[in-house]
């Protein structure tokens, strides 16, 4: 079996082959292809890979490339994780929304629409070639913004399986694991446990959780509040929770703590992504490191916590058609009675070697609706607008997004954001 990873150069890449590494026995990988555009990065970071695997025994070779249609040919899985424009282009996604007093991240807002719009061609282009390379492939896509992302793959490239994987549902489950074990003394085993969770990638809420099959959304609202309660800088407003009874992804932060976020963009720099840069050079002395054969505790400082779990236990659900239970981002094709069915979700979703099932979920209600309809209004306007050049829709999608600026700022928001990202969005400029 051959899985190739697009942006193998990443500094997370050494995470990703920790799981490959854990899971060899049940998932027998025979090669595991690196690729990536940068060649000093991947020689750092593929050298390392093959040092941790060497230090295992060698269960499965690494192989470097920065061919993509030779690491694509004849794979089994294509994980995406890559970049475009790199870190510095996400510091730019972050300085524009904040010279215009908005949000500026990499995922949420103009910043993310910016990341979008150059994501989703380079994506489309790798679709492509799976379909004419590997078309019995599944393609796992990190990439940010991945719910976007894959939103584009389901209405561009449906004849190619894909499925948007981010790591905030299992960092949630972990976390209510631990509440559960620290206020009540519960022991439980994550595989034991399943997260409710239903909205879209970054715009998601949690409102239930099981151990067994049995519901215990009641005791994990309980010990959450109390948790609230007792901190001294509480995420959430402890009213906020008690009448949603949902814990919200954290990125929902944004939507409603926004002048808060907007305070905390006034003491840039470092902005997320100048910290991140820094961080980045530190990881990559370390893996150029002859002697480096087991990730540096420092990874931890990149993010992306239980990254290679979710990825690895993903696969390996798929592979050996273990019909696990994982949140993802799919198209829920009336999963959601009501919801059009063309909507890509971030939800629960049945895993075996058929492929990815969305099980059945009630709508969630109109306060938690509202946003997501006017959110997923934005995405396909940026799908529309990232695949054709389309300005008018790129023009929409910021009018329609919370976030976005008031409507007599808009053309000089966008023109800002395509002027600042000219070289990477080509569709717009020919």
């Amino acid at each position: 079996m051959k899985v190739t990873v697009i942006g193998g150069g990443s500094t997370y890449t050494p995470e990703l082959v920790s799981g490959f590494i854990d899971r060899a026995e049940q998932f027998h990988v025979d090669q595991l292809w690196l690729m990536d555009i940068d060649e000093e990065r991947l020689r750092i970071v593929g050298g390392f890979a093959r040092r941790m695997v060497q230090a295992h025994g060698s269960p499965f070779q690494v192989v470097l490339s920065t061919d993509r249609h030779a690491a694509i040919e004849g794979a089994s899985y294509v994980i995406t994780q890559l970049r475009v424009g790199k870190m510095a282009a996400r510091r730019e996604d972050e300085y524009l929304g904040r010279r215009h007093g908005l949000i500026g991240q990499e995922t949420t807002g103009v910043g993310g629409m910016a990341k979008a719009l150059r994501t989703i061609p380079v994506i489309l282009e790798i679709a492509g070639e799976v379909r004419c390379s590997a078309p019995e492939a599944l393609l796992v896509n990190f990439t940010n913004p991945a719910g976007l992302v894959t939103q584009a793959l389901s209405k561009y490239a449906p004849d190619v399986q894909a499925v948007g994987v981010c790591n905030v549902p299992i960092t949630t489950k972990m976390g209510i694991l631990k509440l559960l074990k620290e206020k009540r003394g519960m022991e439980i085993e994550s595989g034991r446990a399943r997260l409710v969770t239903l909205g879209l990638n970054h715009l998601s809420w949690h409102r239930g959780f099981s151990v067994d099959g049995e519901d215990i959304w009641p005791t994990v609202m309980e010990v959450y509040l109390e948790w609230l309660r007792s901190s001294d800088e509480p995420e959430w407003d402890v009213r906020t929770i008690e009448v949603l009874n949902m814990i919200p992804n954290y990125y929902l932060q944004y939507y409603y703590y926004t002048d808060k976020k907007l305070k905390e963009q006034e003491k840039w720099p470092p902005s997320r992504a100048e910290v991140v840069m820094e961080v980045e050079k530190d990881l990559l002395a370390k893996y150029a490191d002859p002697s480096l054969t087991e990730p540096p505790p420092e990874l931890m400082k990149r993010g992306g916590a239980y990254y290679s779990t979710m990825a690895t236990q993903l696969l390996n659900a798929h592979y050996n058609d273990l019909g696990e239970v994982h949140v993802v981002n799919v198209k829920h094709g009336g999963a959601v009675p009501g919801w059009p069915e063309d909507w890509v979700l971030e939800m629960p979703c049945k895993v075996g070697r058929d492929g990815i099932e969305p099980l059945p979920a009630e709508p969630l209600p109109e306060a938690e609706f509202g946003l997501l309809a006017h959110v997923k209004a934005y995405e396909l306007l940026t799908v529309q607008a990232a695949v054709h050049g389309d300005r008018d829709a790129a023009y929409q999608a910021l009018l329609v997004h919370p976030l976005g600026p008031s409507a007599n700022r808009v053309q000089a928001v966008l023109d800002d954001l395509l002027e600042t990202h000219r070289k990477y969005l080509p569709q717009f400029w020919e």
